[in-house]
């Protein structure tokens, strides 16, 4: 399988940037912002059975910055960013407040994906070619990343809104390469006995029809009946795929179009561009193929128009979620806006 386009770049702090496609150099003068020195820690909760990460030197993270200093914005004269290039496609980089480091208690990695070097839009406004090159960004990272040592669990995820804790607007996610598999994923790939708990979900889906969204290209998007946010949506490929690697390109840019096909719709439910938890799941390190299957989950936060869904007592004490919605009712709603 071949491989994008990258130019590899080392910051004088050690960071990498990775620039996919075309770019322009760095302005003359370039200097990169040297990331701050901090405490990390892994800490182990024997109650829940969970690590929690400590991250001291995130309290300084840069906080909704004005238009004209966005840090993931390409650099001109007299302004540098995280992105050492005047113009690019696409970029990722080492995050300079990150929740792990590399070589420190905490182990791991943490990448920011730069979507576009335009400011201005999300992942519902890509142009094709923009999306086809961050399918090829999200699966290139994911190779590289579950290969490497130590690494047990890839996360590709974006928060979208200010609702959802956003520090910066320019369109961007994030990779978490966990030194240990998270809870959720953990659980997900649980060995079972009897085949693929999501195939035979999603082939229920397809049958009963009243909760799907889309079922086109091997990819299907769905509200699935036990849904936690009003409006959740997932996407999966049809075929059993356990990671963007398994997928063709083709494949890979159908799951990606009809993401974003369901985060327009989101956008067009209330007329707001609508907050969310963008979670991409797939195998683990070392983890056997039938017990991992690719699928990313869509947690919109609000549940109606102007209403956010709090994470209150139930939800945040105990683990358990009230969902104020109907999921077909929900589905009807979300079909109604599909473009």
């Amino acid at each position: 399988m071949s491989r994008p386009v990258r130019t590899e770049i080392v910051q004088p702090d050690g960071r990498h940037v990775y620039l996919y496609g075309d770019f322009a150099p760095a302005p003359d003068g370039y200097q990169a912002p040297s990331m701050p020195t901090g405490v990390y820690q892994r800490l182990w909760n024997p109650l829940r059975r969970e690590w929690v990460l400590v991250a001291a030197s995130r309290q300084a993270r840069t906080f909704l910055p004005e238009r004209v200093d966005c840090p993931l914005c390409p650099s001109r004269p007299g302004h540098a960013t995280e992105i050492p290039a005047s113009g690019f496609e696409a970029a990722v980089f080492e995050n300079r407040f990150p929740a792990m480091v590399p070589a420190r208690p905490a182990g791991g990695s943490c990448e920011v994906v730069v979507y576009t070097d335009e400011h201005e839009g999300s992942f519902a406004t890509l142009s094709a070619s923009r999306l086809t090159r961050l399918a090829e960004v999200w699966t290139d990272r994911y190779r590289e990343l579950i290969g490497r040592r130590g690494v047990r669990y890839v996360f590709i995820f974006e928060n979208r809104g200010e609702q959802v804790g956003v520090t910066l607007h320019h369109p961007h996610g994030q990779i978490y390469a966990y030194p240990f598999t998270p809870p959720v994923a953990a659980t997900e790939l649980r060995r079972r006995s009897g085949g693929c708990l999501l195939c035979q979900q999603i082939d229920d889906e397809r049958k009963g029809r009243r909760r799907v969204l889309i079922d086109e290209g091997g990819v299907v998007a769905y509200v699935p009946g036990y849904a936690r946010w009003a409006y959740e949506v997932h996407v999966a490929s049809q075929a059993h795929r356990p990671a963007l690697t398994a997928l063709t390109p083709s494949a890979r840019q159908a799951l990606l179009a009809t993401m974003q096909r369901i985060a327009r719709a989101y956008d067009r439910l209330f007329d707001v561009p609508m907050p969310y938890m963008m979670a991409m799941h797939q195998a683990a390190a070392g983890q056997p193929a039938p017990q991992a299957h690719l699928h990313v989950e869509f947690y919109p936060i609000l549940r109606d128009r102007g209403k956010l869904k709090y994470l209150a007592g139930s939800e945040s004490g105990a683990g358990v979620f009230i969902n104020d919605t109907l999921a077909e009712e929900s589905a009807d709603r979300l079909r109604a806006v599909l473009a």
